[in-house]
Formats: C-alpha cells, sequence, structure tokens
C-alpha cells in the first residue's frame, strides 16, 4: 500500500495539496474513489484513509496504525561534502536504512566548494530525495537536512550528542575494530548518535583532533576500506544489527 507524507494535523477530511503528491496519488498511481492509502502527518503516526473525492484531492482517514520502524535512537550522519551525485545517493540511502538526521560540512579535503546559492539548490534537491525515500521504506518521519556552509557551524552542533563516532580511516588502517560494537552494545534507546565521515580524502589529522576534543570517538569500520558514500551505510546497518536484529534475538 503506497503510503505519503502529509503537512498539518491529521483531521478529517484531508485536503492533499502538495503539488508532487498530487500528482503522485492522482496521475500516477491513478487513485480514485474508495482506494486506501497510508498517510503520515507531523505528528509521526500512520493512519489508514480512504480516498472520498479524486478531483478535490481529499480523503478521510479511517483508522490509526500501531507500526513504528524507526530506530530506537536517533543517528545522525555527518558527512565532509563529496564530489559529484555521492551525496544524493547517501541520503537517499540513509533516509531508507533509517538515519534521523542527515548533515553535511565542509571538510578540509572536500574538493567541491557550495556557496550559499549552490547549497540553496542542494538542500531543495535533497528534500526530494529524503521525503521519496522515507515514503518508500514506510518511515514515520522525514530525516531533518541540514548543510553547513561553514564547519564552525556543525563543531558547535557536537554539544548535542551522547555518543560521536568518528570514521577514521588511519584506525581501520591500524587495525581497530572494537570500539563500535563495544559502545553499542552499551547504548541506551533513546540516545543521540552521531557518526562523522570525511569525503573521498577522507578526514584530516587536524579534523579528527577537533573531533575528539568535541567529545568524539575514532573508530575502524572493519579492515576494508570504503567509499565516501558506502561508509556511512555501514555505520547504519551496524546501528539496525546491534539494536534491532540482535536485540531481538535476544529476547527471543
Amino acid at each position: 500500500m503506497q503510503q505519503y507524507f502529509v503537512n498539518g494535523k491529521a483531521e478529517n477530511p484531508v485536503t492533499i495539496t502538495d503539488k508532487d503528491t498530487v500528482k503522485h496519488m492522482f496521475n500516477v498511481m491513478r487513485l480514485t474513489e474508495g482506494d486506501e492509502v497510508i498517510l503520515v502527518f507531523e505528528d509521526g503516526i500512520k493512519r489508514l484513509a480512504r480516498v472520498l473525492d479524486p478531483a478535490q484531492k481529499s480523503l478521510e482517514i479511517l483508522e490509526k496504525l500501531d507500526e513504528n520502524t524507526e530506530l530506537p535512537v536517533d543517528v545522525t550522519i555527518a558527512a565532509g561534502f563529496p564530489k559529484g551525485d555521492k551525496l544524493d545517493f547517501l541520503a537517499q540511502k540513509a533516509t531508507e536504512l533509517g538515519a534521523s538526521h542527515i548533515w553535511a560540512f565542509p571538510a578540509d579535503w572536500s574538493v567541491v566548494k557550495w556557496d550559499l546559492k549552490k547549497l540553496g539548490k542542494k538542500t531543495d534537491k535533497l528534500a526530494k530525495i529524503i521525503r521519496g525515500a522515507a515514503e518508500q521504506s514506510k518511515r514515520n518521519v522525514i530525516p531533518e537536512l541540514k548543510l553547513f556552509e561553514q564547519k564552525a557551524a556543525f563543531l558547535k552542533e557536537l554539544v548535542s550528542f551522547d555518543q560521536i563516532f568518528i570514521a577514521y580511516e588511519e584506525s581501520a588502517k591500524a587495525g581497530e575494530n572494537t570500539v563500535l560494537a563495544r559502545r553499542l552494545a552499551e547504548i541506551n534507546p533513546g540516545e543521540k548518535l552521531l557518526f562523522i565521515f570525511g569525503p573521498e580524502g577522507g578526514i584530516s589529522p587536524e579534523e579528527a583532533a577537533a573531533f575528539e576534543q568535541a567529545g568524539g570517538m575514532k573508530v575502524g569500520l572493519g579492515p576494508r576500506i570504503m567509499r565516501a558514500e558506502t561508509a556511512p551505510l555501514y555505520a547504519l546497518a551496524s546501528v539496525s544489527y546491534a539494536l534491532e536484529l540482535n536485540a531481538a534475538k535476544g529476547t527471543s
């Protein structure tokens, strides 16, 4: 069943006003009177709804659904600006894997340079990608997107996290492979986690030192060196395994 995010409160009747949502519901999917879909409002609760009038783009909420697909922790993925469309790919896949926030910042070794105008255009494009991925993966919320113009602004945000993991290539090369697993085993539901990744060149030693000073810990992500757009997905999959799949196995 198709799922859509809707702005506003869950009140009958529901009128769809977002142009992209209207296009997908009534032009692409060709919904007609009586067809049912899942709507997710700003409260993050899924509701079963039925089309009342396709011409008026109106629907009727039938019932709340007890379905929550969110990770038990709040995970922010922060990446140094990568080249090309890698951030598009990362935003889509990180959304599918459960990230709550997707951030990007100008790292020391970022090749691309984005001014405010370019950041604005990129933000609009990424927001659409994230929304579509959240609907496709049946999320309860749309991840928050933030692109930092200055790294200093990103650094100021680090105080708000319970755990900060620095995906440092040199740690992987040195054979470090226990910190992440050990820390994930100790995390409690509801904690706020931040994973920091570099661009194609990785995180510079100066950045690693600054992130550590802010409370971060350097971690290796296994013996293989992954691409800038792959490493965050590995981290999210690790969180899911540790806190969802492995936790479920322990209670069965």
